[in-house]
């Protein structure tokens, strides 16, 4: 093994054990009560009424940051590029976690009139329009730049003589939630503030579009013959 070789591996480690401490310090962000320590039985059960919307938040920040886990397997030089990128990303998910609780917190209030996530609730129209905006920016950032670390590598595996098929595939797929992401935020601040109510659950029933992400990759991966 050449130096350079195994210097880009250390920076490679050392960059991912950083990505990986972040991502795990926003899932601590999610911790319900937070520094919060029940002092009876009915404040651990309204405490634990925040469970569903914590597990969901939970879900999406862990296929975010496997998304960067798997692009360090098509990946494995250390390149300035692909550093900055995972910086950008840890910046965004420090940004996304709240908007993100939030907007789960509101949907399974709703979903339960009230009894789950009750300390959180829309009381406005400018509000729903606002959580929606931020939540499919931030959306969009997050996919975005994993979109942009997939098509690095892919570049990357090109100029070495590598299969650049999976990368290419990969970036391809996170583009398709970044565009949903942008669309939800779009449809939300163009929603009137009088419009009827409901029509602002559109903002959240634009990421429905995600299902289609498998059948895109097997379409994909189809026309190219490679197996599933």
């Amino acid at each position: 093994m050449s130096v350079t070789v195994h210097r880009e591996g250390l920076e490679a480690g050392r960059l991912d054990i950083f990505v990986d401490g972040a991502f795990a310090f926003t899932l601590t962000l999610l911790a319900i009560g937070g520094a919060e320590i029940p002092k009876d039985v009915d404040r651990m059960v309204h405490l634990l009424c925040d469970v569903p919307a914590a597990a969901a938040c939970f879900a999406q920040m862990a296929r975010f940051w496997h998304g960067h886990v798997q692009w360090r397997t098509h990946c494995t030089r250390a390149t300035r590029t692909g550093l900055l990128l995972s910086l950008l990303l840890v910046f965004f998910a420090l940004i996304v976690v709240y908007p993100l609780h939030m907007v789960y917190a509101s949907l399974f209030n709703v979903l339960s009139g009230g009894y789950l996530s009750s300390d959180f609730g829309l009381h406005s129209a400018a509000e729903v329009k606002s959580l929606f905006a931020i939540f499919g920016f931030s959306y969009f950032c997050m996919s975005g730049t994993l979109a942009w670390l997939f098509r690095h590598a892919a570049q990357v595996a090109s100029v070495h003589g590598e299969d650049d098929f999976v990368p290419r595939l990969r970036a391809v797929l996170w583009l398709i939630p970044a565009g949903v992401g942008a669309l939800s935020a779009i449809v939300a601040l163009s929603l009137p503030n009088d419009a009827p109510g409901w029509t602002f659950a559109l903002p959240g029933l634009v990421y429905s579009l995600l299902i289609g992400m498998g059948w895109i990759s097997r379409r994909m991966r189809a026309r190219a013959g490679r197996p599933d």
